[in-house]
């Protein structure tokens, strides 16, 4: 457990790791350890093997892939940290993962999932959020970070904290600039409940919205709506980048906005958008041949 903790802290200081990532980190070691019941100083290559096999019988290939990952990297730690002299992680293959593209909303299910009626302060909140995020294409976490001071009203952009620590400034349209203002005016002054918070969304008790009440507010409403897709958060930062391509908009300038380090990944998004173009030809008259 104290290699764990040592672990966590190299990387939550040296490598700037999101609480996210370190949290997905710590699941996958504690797995680890309470599958082989022993030191882990003491581990083998075999008892690597052992943990996932046992894991492919339980979990999908991208879980597998994300596991060995973790132990490499931890097991790299130890051995830089001289604390092991051999690592049992060496020459074990990453599990080969099928190319699997993002679920993208159309645009009538976009409008569909974005009409809420604004009774509650709740709903104020909601529409603000599913405008701005899919206005933006920001990740949840740092939708769900933004502060009061973040917001420019006035010049219509919001100054994101992203992956890595990098911050970016992102340009938000007249739909998402107008219920977000009108949310703070009209809703989010009840939430606060008298309360003290930088956080610009907020729950009912007056504190920053979390990612998991965020994720169930967006699947039932998706259900009630009628959409039945695999739909998440991710969902609108997906939709988001393949409308801004359908629409003109070049990579680089996705790149930008989506806050991605490498072009190579901001490119799955033209082949989601290749992907909807077969599709819709398909409803040619002559379509088929003869």
């Amino acid at each position: 457990m104290n290699y764990i903790e040592q672990f966590k802290n190299y990387l939550l200081i040296d490598k700037k790791y999101s609480s996210n990532t370190m949290l997905s980190y710590e699941n996958d070691l504690h797995n680890f350890l309470k599958f082989i019941k022993k030191d882990l100083k003491k581990v083998k290559k075999k008892d690597v093997l052992k943990f996932l096999e046992d894991y492919t019988n339980k979990m999908n290939t991208r879980s597998v892939a994300h596991a060995l990952t973790v132990l490499r990297s931890f097991y790299n730690y130890l051995e830089q940290q001289n604390i092991i002299d051999e690592n049992p992680t060496d020459k074990i293959e990453l599990p080969k993962l099928r190319k699997t593209l993002p679920t993208v909303l159309n645009t009538n299910d976009i409008d569909n999932l974005l009409d809420i009626d604004l009774k509650t302060s709740k709903n104020y909140r909601d529409k603000a959020m599913l405008e701005l995020m899919y206005a933006s294409g920001l990740r949840i976490s740092e939708l769900l970070n933004i502060k009061m001071s973040d917001i420019d009203l006035v010049n219509a952009t919001v100054l994101v904290n992203g992956k890595g620590s990098k911050e970016r400034i992102i340009p938000i349209g007249d739909y998402a600039i107008y219920y977000v203002d009108l949310y703070i005016k009209e809703a989010r002054n009840k939430l606060l409940h008298n309360k003290i918070s930088d956080y610009l969304f907020l729950n009912n008790r007056g504190e920053q919205i979390s990612r998991q009440a965020f994720f169930k507010t967006i699947k039932e409403l998706a259900k009630i709506k009628g959409i039945n897709v695999n739909f998440s958060p991710h969902t609108l930062r997906h939709s988001f980048a393949t409308h801004m391509l359908e629409n003109g908009a070049d990579l680089r300038s996705i790149q930008t906005l989506l806050g991605h380090s490498n072009i190579s990944t901001t490119q799955i998004y033209t082949h989601v958008s290749n992907n909807i173009k077969k599709e819709t030809y398909k409803n040619h008259p002559h379509e088929g041949g003869i």
